[in-house]
């Protein structure tokens, strides 16, 4: 399949986030249909002053802009670390059928809410040890 060939596209967009400073995750929203990547970006917390500035939550505005619609129903997410429980919970709301991830977050132990209206497929550890290292490589940095 292309997981491969998307993580490491996103893999390319993490290192540019850690050459700026950033966690080194990105994410992008892909049409399973085609192919496609409809959106794309990494963690612009820092730039952006913003907590809310993670990569999944910029792909998923930037794809539902796109697309003008709220909704990204068969749609699939990629992105290099396990997404974090505010990212899980707009990838439900904007309706994505698929998260694909990198590295597993130890801290984030995210399993889908009993009460939610939509199922998400999750596969993790597509491309696992290259997106570990970005991480190891910026929280090193940080110590």
């Amino acid at each position: 399949m292309f997981h491969n060939k998307f993580m490491q596209t996103a893999i390319g967009m993490a290192k540019v986030a850690l050459a700026n400073g950033e966690v080194p995750v990105a994410s992008l929203i892909v049409n399973p249909e085609t192919n496609q990547i409809i959106s794309k970006s990494h963690n612009l917390v820092e730039k952006n002053c913003d907590p809310t500035a993670h990569a999944e939550m910029l792909s998923i505005q930037i794809a539902c802009t796109e697309r003008s619609s709220k909704i990204l129903r068969g749609f699939d997410l990629y992105v290099t670390l396990q997404p974090c429980v505010m990212c899980f919970q707009a990838a439900i709301y904007a309706k994505i059928s698929r998260i694909y991830f990198g590295a597993y977050d130890q801290t984030m132990a995210i399993e889908v809410p009993k009460l939610a209206n939509h199922h998400i497929d999750i596969y993790g550890g597509i491309c696992e040890l290259e997106c570990k290292e970005l991480l190891d490589r910026f929280f090193a940095a940080k110590r």
